[in-house]
């Protein structure tokens, strides 16, 4: 079983909450509770429209234009702010290690990422998933992003595994579940908002909680 990372593994939403909490920490001072409310969700919306993005200085810069703060992080400290403090926003659900252990137990179990090495290997190692994983691959070091189909052969040449003993469960279906069944990987799209499929992506399977995932597992003890 191969997984994606972030909003798969780990809840990044909640993630980014937890940022944008330290963010009015650190820069604002005595916000009323209706404009937090609007702040988060401008916030939200920079960040996801710079979301697989290296550089997060526009994310925060776009909020500061919107809503002035106190103190104002300067550009340039911008992108250094997040990279120490984004994945320490980050935390294991208590049941997905457990599930996550128990699939260890009886198949090979692997992370296909992308992002930076340096963002994705802190959020991994601060979770203590880094001890879960066979592999771990991440787009950034071995020159290679999801949905590219050599991302995933070299997940299963690592793994030395063959396609159809192989099940990738992501939550995006254009990179995730499209990345690998363009290698004839079954496609698992873990999907517990409920958002419609519009896309002309067929996912094999489709699961709204994380322990479903268990009941994949006779599938592949081959």
């Amino acid at each position: 079983m191969i997984f994606d990372l972030d909003d798969t593994l780990l809840d990044r939403e909640n993630a980014v909450n937890q940022m944008f909490l330290m963010i009015l920490e650190k820069c604002y001072e005595g916000v009323k509770h209706s404009t937090k409310n609007k702040m988060l969700q401008k916030f939200k919306e920079h960040d996801k429209r710079a979301y697989g993005y290296g550089d997060k200085t526009n994310v925060l810069e776009s909020l500061f234009d919107e809503f002035p703060p106190k103190h104002r992080l300067p550009s340039n400290d911008i992108q250094d702010f997040w990279n120490n403090n984004f994945p320490h926003c980050f935390s294991i659900n208590p049941d997905t290690l457990k599930i996550v252990n128990t699939l260890k137990t009886q198949v090979k179990v692997a992370i296909i990422t992308n992002g930076l090495t340096l963002r994705q290997k802190a959020k991994i190692i601060n979770t203590n998933l880094n001890s879960c994983f066979d592999i771990i691959l991440i787009s950034e070091e071995v020159g290679f992003s999801k949905p590219d189909r050599r991302i995933f052969e070299l997940a299963l040449k690592k793994l030395n595994v063959q396609p159809e003993e192989t099940l990738f469960i992501g939550d995006d279906l254009e990179k995730d579940i499209g990345g690998c069944q363009s290698v004839s990987i079954k496609g698992l799209w873990f999907n517990p908002r409920m958002v419609k499929n519009d896309t002309t992506i067929k996912p094999d399977a489709e699961i709204n909680s994380f322990e479903r995932i268990l009941d994949f597992l006779p599938n592949l003890n081959c």
